[in-house]
């Protein structure tokens, strides 16, 4: 398994989220790495033009298109929840284009904070076995100022309240993307990383 450094934040908590199952994952920028790799985790903070720029300029993102055409199994969290789309309203950025579909802004609303930073529960829509064994009540950590939103809705696993419900977790394939961050949310997110590490990428759909 390896976990893609594109200098798109700290990835000691992801990587230290793994090590508590019993995981070594590989941090790397090498592309071939990321190709060859029977496992990808595609973790970010920042802004999605800077980040698109230095994937394009390791040749990260041909490496994803290349797991994704193979059916690795790809986990997105935050920012990679966001550029595995067409295209990004942050700095009018075009992105992976691995699911068809655009980022948007989150809306501003009286006595609503932008970004969205906190706690949050998230209503699934369909099961899917990265996200078996989860409560209703479940809450995940979010930090965010823009969400993924699908051209397909079937890409939609996943639901969340903040000015407006938007999508929190997709679906399609070999590909999951949260974008809150399970490696800061408690044993649930620690579940939804165990099972992403039993996931052979089927029974997406």
């Amino acid at each position: 398994m390896v976990i893609i450094d594109y200098q798109a934040g700290n990835l000691t908590s992801v990587v230290n989220s793994f090590q508590a199952l019993g995981v070594e994952g590989r941090v790397t920028q090498d592309a071939a790495a990321v190709a060859a790799a029977d496992r990808v985790v595609f973790p970010g903070v920042g802004a999605a033009g800077k980040a698109m720029a230095i994937l394009r300029e390791l040749g990260l993102d041909r490496a994803l298109q290349e797991s994704f055409r193979k059916g690795t199994p790809i986990l997105g969290i935050c920012l990679g929840a966001q550029i595995i789309l067409e295209y990004s309203e942050e700095n009018e950025t075009p992105c992976l284009g691995l699911l068809p579909g655009r980022t948007r802004a989150l809306p501003g609303q009286p006595g609503l904070k932008i970004p969205h930073m906190g706690w949050n529960r998230v209503r699934f829509l369909k099961p899917h076995p990265v996200f078996q064994g989860l409560p209703e009540d479940a809450e995940y950590y979010f930090v965010h100022s823009y969400y993924p939103e699908p051209a397909e809705k079937a890409m939609v696993l996943g639901v969340t309240e903040y000015a407006l419900p938007f999508p929190s977790v997709l679906g399609w394939r070999s590909l999951v993307a949260t974008q809150f961050h399970p490696e800061k949310s408690g044993r649930f997110g620690l579940k939804i990383l165990e099972n992403f590490l039993a996931w052979d990428g089927a029974d997406a759909e």
